[in-house]
């Protein structure tokens, strides 16, 4: 067999143990490094497989305790100077299989949009929400991120048994719930809501930087960064601003006198 047609093969998801034992004994260093390519490449999917599992090991632990409709939720930009709060609510299938699935800021961008598409196409349910700064002014960023919590999980098609929440508790009698402490990358459903979040946040903060140039919106997303501080300077307070956020506040009150 040539070279690239044992690469083919290889390839392919098809490879009997048969085959890999012929191909262990050919002398030829190019095969040699195809089927050592091969195995590093199957144990690498082996170990995403078992940090999958290890992900799962709190929806496991409910789903033993008789509850059926689990949801995960995350919030994305509690932080940011500008932009809108965005929190995520999704029900995954109990044998959903996302490879590399964690907290999405340990991810890169190409694999959180890889991930956030398989996750909006293959769960049972998912809800984004979107709570704009003038709602985090009325209420503080604390209360709007519960807010926007209770009506992503409220929408949802179906009403979950349990909801497991990245360290917010809800404090709400109506909804049963567990605040897990960096739950985003300890449950496999906050993880996908903290995916979810996070694109499609950065998605409007890449659509605002277009509408307000200057503050370098679509790389700090909003966040306190030296050129947003300095595109501050120069361009002053635009719409999507947080007014009740040190520096924004302080600026107002400089402007007012």
């Amino acid at each position: 067999m040539k070279i690239n047609e044992i690469k083919s093969l290889l390839q392919s998801e098809t490879v009997s143990a048969e085959i890999l034992k012929e191909l262990e004994k050919d002398d030829r260093a190019g095969v040699k490094k195809l089927v050592a390519s091969y195995y590093k490449k199957k144990d690498k999917e082996q170990q995403l497989v078992e940090k999958y599992k290890e992900l799962q090991y709190f929806e496991e632990k409910y789903f033993s305790k008789g509850y059926n409709i689990i949801c995960g939720v995350d919030e994305v930009g509690r932080g940011p100077l500008a932009g809108p709060l965005v929190v995520a609510a999704v029900i995954l299938k109990r044998d959903s299989y996302f490879a590399g699935l964690t907290d999405s800021k340990k991810l890169s961008k190409k694999k959180r949009e890889e991930l956030y598409d398989k996750i909006i196409a293959e769960a049972i349910s998912y809800v984004i929400v979107e709570i704009e700064p003038a709602q985090i002014a009325r209420y503080n960023i604390y209360r709007a991120t519960q807010i926007g919590m209770i009506a992503a999980i409220k929408q949802l098609k179906y009403k979950p048994d349990l909801a497991l929440i990245d360290a917010m508790p809800l404090e709400r009698n109506d909804i049963n719930s567990v605040s897990i402490i960096k739950g985003d990358a300890k449950s496999v459903s906050i993880a996908a809501a903290s995916v979810l979040a996070k694109v499609y946040r950065d998605r409007i903060m890449e659509d605002y930087a277009k509408i307000y140039p200057g503050y370098d919106f679509e790389n700090n997303m909003g966040y306190g960064t030296e050129k947003h501080l300095e595109g501050l300077k120069k361009f002053g307070i635009c719409p999507i601003h947080r007014l009740d956020f040190e520096p924004i506040k302080s600026m107002i009150k400089k402007q007012i006198k």
